[in-house]
């Protein structure tokens, strides 16, 4: 097999093994075969890495054992690089099962390995830059949802993505949205573009802080808007209101961490009577609104109007374990879920 496999790599050892029996209407369950689909873009990259093939290869399992199976994978085309992957539900008897997906189509994050590490690195960079949007391997993943929704219906599909595979996952969500096409998706550490306000331990502190930035945000936005008629971004925020991913995202995780004051702070502002102060700034960044002030269309790729946020209060010992894909199959998770709409 080459160099030796991580035992993070192998399913029998690291995998949701003792999901024997899957129960679509949980959460829980949900939530453990999405990630679970998503390891096995990770794994399919690293097989093509390692030259593993045929029974070498240790991809299979991740979505095997799930009676799922592998009909496309996505490659990028900068580096030939395994991305994503389009999965087929194919239950070993033939029959309608309530709330289980026909097809998922998931999306890895970053690979800290040479084959891949350079151009992932470019996308996240692209994605600092809000411009993850205009790459190759975005208008790929893009086109494969388009095509999949043409074909099967978006009652049918599943979304997944892990970091920045969260991020293509969300363009991909967002971009159907606007069309009227909602997709169940599973975003897991989805990263967001902003201060890590959220580590601040003075709760007066980091209201404080929030607070100022909504005022100056929202006091942006309507500056811009003076000059120019009703925003795209605005129009298109509002129309992903109906779209209502769930967040999967660990407080020890800075690069997610912020969706947690995020939509918390949404809910303080509504308490103190400053909800419509809130509504603006929530749906812009100051990065976007500087774009947008010299004539550049600059949508924030981060932000949401709704969410169902569930959040990992488990601790975890160091920031790659919070980071990490493993987390969200442990069956004894201590989680905190909750659903905001934007109204």
């Amino acid at each position: 097999m080459g160099l030796v496999a991580s035992e993070r790599e192998i399913f029998s050892l690291s995998g949701p093994s003792h999901l024997t029996a899957v129960d679509w209407n949980s959460a829980h369950h949900q939530r453990s075969v999405a990630a679970t689909l998503v390891q096995g873009v990770y794994i399919l990259e690293r097989d093509r890495q390692e030259n593993r093939h045929g029974p070498e290869a240790l991809a299979p399992p991740w979505w095997e054992f799930f009676h799922f199976q592998l009909i496309r994978q996505l490659v990028d085309d900068a580096d030939s690089s395994i991305f994503g992957a389009i999965y087929e539900f194919k239950p070993p008897f033939s029959c309608y099962i309530q709330n289980a997906p026909r097809y998922v189509i998931a999306f890895r994050g970053t690979i800290t390995k040479p084959d891949s590490f350079s151009r992932d690195l470019n996308l996240d960079l692209h994605f600092i830059r809000n411009g993850l949007h205009q790459t190759s391997r975005v208008e790929i993943a893009i086109q494969a949802v388009r095509n999949m929704v043409a074909t099967v219906g978006s009652l049918n599909i599943w979304l997944a993505g892990h970091s920045l595979g969260s991020a293509v996952a969300m363009l991909a969500g967002k971009t159907m949205a606007k069309m009227g096409n909602f997709l169940e998706t599973f975003l897991f550490n989805p990263p967001f573009l902003s201060a890590p306000i959220e580590k601040i331990k003075d709760k007066k502190l980091k209201n404080g802080i929030r607070i100022a930035s909504s005022l100056i945000t929202a006091g942006l936005t309507v500056a811009v808007k003076a000059h120019r008629q009703r925003s795209p971004s605005e129009d298109a925020f509002v129309a992903l209101s109906a779209w209502v991913p769930c967040l999967f995202v660990n407080p020890s995780d800075h690069i997610c961490s912020e969706y947690v004051g995020y939509f918390e702070h949404r809910k303080n502002m509504e308490k103190i009577g400053a909800g419509g102060i809130e509504k603006l700034a929530m749906q812009n960044s100051i990065g976007s609104l500087f774009m947008a002030a010299m004539g550049k269309q600059a949508e924030p790729l981060h932000l949401l109007p709704s969410a169902n946020l569930t959040i990992n209060l488990s601790p975890s010992p160091d920031f790659k374990r919070a980071h990490g894909i493993h987390q969200w199959w442990r069956p004894d998770l201590h989680l905190k879920s909750e659903v905001h709409l934007y109204q």
